[in-house]
């Protein structure tokens, strides 16, 4: 049986659609394995948002040169879409595909045999018009699916790629998603995390909208948990903030961009929304629940962001009652408007500007936490116990560890959180639970 390895870069579209391609592999006879392993092919999904995302490209097709230097490298994702000809200079490389080719990559890959030359088969982006499903599943190994409910994106923000490389918003009708759900219960999962380059613009070419797909998928029977994996800003409305925080199954947590807390930078970006309405949105959320877990992304270093402009972003932040950041530093990216602006910050201050934001995100990750000290909270455990430590998700995406040998999971259990550290809350069951075995020995505790 041939060996195939799949690596991601990027966001959580790129895992769903790398589970997607390793299944065609599997139906063709192949068995996954770790990168850290021996394989007959190598498949890279990548990402180009930063600078950082090419490098981790060469560095990983370096590293499984050198565990396997006979194995066929396969580069596809954003990053190929948009420089195949850089691609085709790192040595290795045996086959690159872009957005309309990756899902079609047994058409191309000629055997698997290496010729020494690399093959680029790349499409120009505005021929990638359908909508191919992806979710992860049955090969991951893990209790949560990501579930591609849109793709591509039709904003024009003057620092993004996104665009380039995915071409045009697009999507499927509801019903088609309602039966991936289905599927996706069916093996076992727990949680559904809807994804999408843009998901709030879901449905808005074919005559529906993301709230209608969300009312839906809440009536899929044996689906415990769904999950939003981000959403803009002006897209988050008021009744869609209302059905999720009703909802039995939508878990109370959103992951909503921010960019920048400054309205001029805001402006420079060419965002669809200000600062009084991104707070507005904030407070609307947590009055109606103040456990709701809120992350955003922030982007330092952006031209023209002055130390007047930076603070006031900080201060923005610092005053605002979200849970954590995602803070990324700005590049430069080929073909977007952003590099043509003036007032270039110097790569020190973006990366000074980046610490500083890290800092006040991991004083919000650990005021959140610590708000719940006392408390209980449902966690879904995502893994057996690894070194006594069981591990999982609340609903508010706080992460929760609890003391144990045994197994729980892909399971929900209400855990009491006895006390923090840093940002993780560490717990006990709130049941009294007894393992006996056939012999005389008996394990039992008694929590709360």
């Amino acid at each position: 049986m041939k060996k195939v390895s799949l690596q991601t870069l990027g966001c959580k579209v790129n895992f769903a659609e790398t589970s997607t391609i390793g299944r065609q592999f599997v139906e063709r006879g192949f068995r996954i394995v770790d990168a850290d392993q021996p394989t007959d092919v190598f498949v890279l999904n990548t990402c180009s948002v930063t600078e950082r995302a090419d490098k981790e490209c060469r560095q990983l097709i370096r590293r499984a040169l050198r565990i396997s230097p006979n194995t066929f490298v396969v580069v596809t994702g954003c990053y190929a879409q948009l420089q195949p000809e850089e691609i085709s200079t790192i040595e290795g490389v045996d086959l690159i595909l872009g957005a309309k080719e990756k899902f079609n990559l047994f058409n191309y890959a000629n055997g698997f045999q290496k010729r020494g030359v690399p093959q680029a088969f790349v499409s120009c982006i505005d021929e990638v018009e359908d909508f191919i499903s992806s979710y992860s599943g049955d090969i991951d190994g893990r209790t949560r699916a990501f579930l591609k409910v849109q793709d591509g994106c039709d904003y024009t923000c003057s620092f993004c790629t996104i665009p380039l490389a995915r071409g045009e918003s697009r999507s499927q009708p509801v019903e088609k998603f309602m039966n991936e759900a289905r599927t996706l219960v069916e093996n076992g999962f727990k949680e559904i995390v809807l994804t999408g380059v843009n998901v709030g613009d879901y449905g808005r070419k074919i005559g529906t909208t993301f709230f209608e797909l969300i009312k839906s998928l809440d009536t899929v029977d044996g689906l415990e948990r769904i999950r939003i994996s981000s959403i803009e800003p002006n897209l988050l409305t008021p009744e869609i903030v209302e059905f999720i925080l009703n909802s039995k199954r939508f878990c109370n947590h959103f992951h909503i961009p921010m960019q920048s807390g400054s309205d001029t930078i805001l402006k420079k970006m060419r965002r669809r929304y200000l600062t009084n309405e991104y707070r507005s949105l904030i407070e609307f959320i947590k009055k109606l629940d103040a456990d709701a877990g809120i992350g955003a992304d922030v982007l330092v270093g952006f031209p023209g962001e002055t130390d007047e402009l930076f603070n006031e972003t900080a201060g923005f932040i610092a005053d605002l009652p979200i849970s954590y950041l995602h803070v990324f530093t700005y590049s430069e990216r080929e073909n977007t408007s952003a590099t043509e602006f003036d007032e270039v910050i110097e790569p020190r201050i973006r990366h000074e500007r980046n610490n500083i934001l890290r800092i006040i995100s991991q004083k919000k990750r650990h005021e959140f936490a610590s708000s719940f000290v006392g408390r209980t909270l449902p966690v879904l455990f995502e893994s057996g116990a690894h070194k006594g430590v069981a591990s999982g998700l609340a609903t508010n995406y706080l992460r929760v560890h609890v003391s144990s040998e045994l197994s729980f999971e892909n399971q929900i259990e209400t855990v009491q959180i006895l006390s923090i550290d840093g940002e993780i809350c560490n717990g006990e069951l709130s049941d009294t639970m007894k393992v006996e075995s056939d012999s005389d020995f008996v394990y039992s505790y008694t929590t709360v």
